[in-house]
This record gives C-alpha cells, structure tokens and sequence, in this order.
C-alpha cells in the first residue's frame, strides 16, 4: 500500500441479509426502529453475528412498499414478510434465519426465482 492511500474495505462473508423498512410510511410509530434494534439482539442470541452463518442487518428508510406495517426483507431468498412485530421477528429469526424454514404465513412478496 502507498504512503497516504486509503485501506481497503473489507466485507467478512455472511449467508444472509436482512433488511428492516423503518420508514414513516410503514411504520409512523417508529416500530421499524425498534424491530430494527431487537434483530440485533436476537441474531447474536441465535448465533448468527459471525462465521458461516453470519447474517447482516440494515436499515432501510424505505422499500417501497408503504403499507402493512413494518416490513423485513430476507436475501438472498428474496423473501418479504410484513406486519413483522416482535414475536414474528422472533419465528424469523429462529425458524427462518437459523433453521432455514420460511415463516410461509407471513410472507406477503418472494423474488421470483427468474429474477436473481
């Protein structure tokens, strides 16, 4: 590296990325920020801060739905949950997240496979 430049970033890999609407539209009581703080929590309960199994959380100040109450989108599997409150946080987190099983219930969008 030359003197004076910039490091490089760094991205430690992760399985998966979730991302928590917390925009005045989908959430005008702030819930999405809330969501958005208990994820961390619950991902590191469950492990899934680092190594293989890692997943990164981000805020996202929309996603363009707008409607049905805070919305959390899973990728890479392209799944969209809305109406997400604590305890289905918490299903997401462990059913989804740590054991693979889509909360099928709750899901409102998938990316279609043709797309990815």
């Amino acid at each position: 590296m030359a003197t004076g430049a910039a490091p490089q970033p760094f991205m430690e890999p992760y399985a998966r990325h979730v991302l928590v609407c917390v925009g005045q539209f989908c959430s005008p009581n702030r819930d999405g920020r809330a969501i958005y703080s208990r994820l961390a929590a619950l991902l590191q309960r469950e492990g899934l801060l680092f190594g293989p199994t890692r997943v990164k959380r981000s805020e996202a100040p929309c996603l363009g739905v707008c409607a049905g109450g805070v919305v959390v989108a899973v990728y890479p599997e392209g799944v969209w949950y809305a109406g997400v409150t604590m305890e289905l946080l918490e299903r997401i987190v462990v059913e989804h997240l740590k054991q693979g099983r889509v909360i099928e219930e709750a899901v409102f969008h998938r990316l279609s496979p043709n797309t990815r």
